[in-house]
């Protein structure tokens, strides 16, 4: 199992930064093009504890897979939880925390994952899931700064 922790500072406001996150269509805008990312669910405009979101996804060249997740947690401007319910991962649990800091608000991503198929999905991760991991997030933390160019 892995614990990795991003921490990004977003130029804006709290109110700004929240809505961007708790927007489940902005997905697509802080996920690599390359992994063809499709929400399958009707979406609405804010997420809601126990709501699911369903989309498929090429995590690598060649494999598309489905994934559905469920928003679990949520403290209004402060966090929300996601965990895969079904996917590619044995366990994924996604909490997103934002905090007021000077220059902007702080994004903290503590991903908890863990990767089925044993010791053979030890050597994968090893080899490819976590580089690609540790990839997606520093994608979007470029993508962000895009979107939140600072003040």
């Amino acid at each position: 199992m892995r614990r990795l922790e991003f921490i990004s500072v977003i130029p804006g406001n709290l109110l700004s930064v929240w809505d961007f996150f708790s927007s489940p269509s902005n997905l697509s805008r802080i996920t690599p093009a390359e992994m063809n990312f499709r929400i399958q669910t009707p979406l609405p405009d804010t997420m809601y504890e126990g709501m699911f979101i369903g989309y498929k996804v090429n995590p690598f060249p060649g494999f598309r897979v489905s994934w559905l997740t469920e928003i679990t947690h949520i403290e209004q401007g402060k966090f929300f939880i996601d965990e895969q319910r079904s996917g590619p991962y044995q366990i994924w649990h996604h909490e997103h925390h934002f905090r007021l800091v000077e220059g902007g608000v702080e994004m903290r991503d503590i991903l908890i994952y863990k990767v089925p198929l044993g010791f053979l999905g030890n050597i994968l991760d090893k080899m490819f899931i976590f580089g690609r991991v540790k990839a997606i997030f520093s994608y979007r933390e470029q993508i962000v700064k895009h979107i939140f160019p600072g003040a």
